[in-house]
């Protein structure tokens, strides 16, 4: 289990660095700070998804979700959105060698 753990916070990581760097170019190029959001980035990928996602959250029982929590995060920077979790998952992910121990010395 604690590999899956690792591998999935190592997979979100990558991705927050990829996105990351993405941001970063973009500001390069617009000589400003250029922030691409998670909704931006999903509409780029796959935009039918998003409207479907959207469309369902919006009608369902789910509409009070969608508005208080989906839709925030859904406009928050991409590399962010993937690099908490991912650093989370890391740290409950690593190896019991590498845990610090904390010993009460007399």
């Amino acid at each position: 289990m604690r590999f899956v753990v690792r591998l999935l916070g190592t997979w979100l990581l990558g991705l927050a660095l990829i996105l990351l760097i993405v941001d970063g170019t973009k500001s390069l190029g617009a000589s400003a700070l250029v922030l691409t959001s998670v909704g931006e980035m999903w509409g780029i990928v796959h935009l039918a998804s998003l409207q479907g996602f959207e469309q369902i959250m919006g009608t369902s029982v789910l509409g009070a979700f969608w508005s208080l929590a989906v839709a925030p995060v859904l406009s928050w920077p991409g590399w962010a959105v993937c690099g908490v979790p991912g650093l989370i998952f890391a740290y409950l992910g690593r190896s019991k060698g590498n845990q610090i121990r904390n010993y009460n010395q007399v």
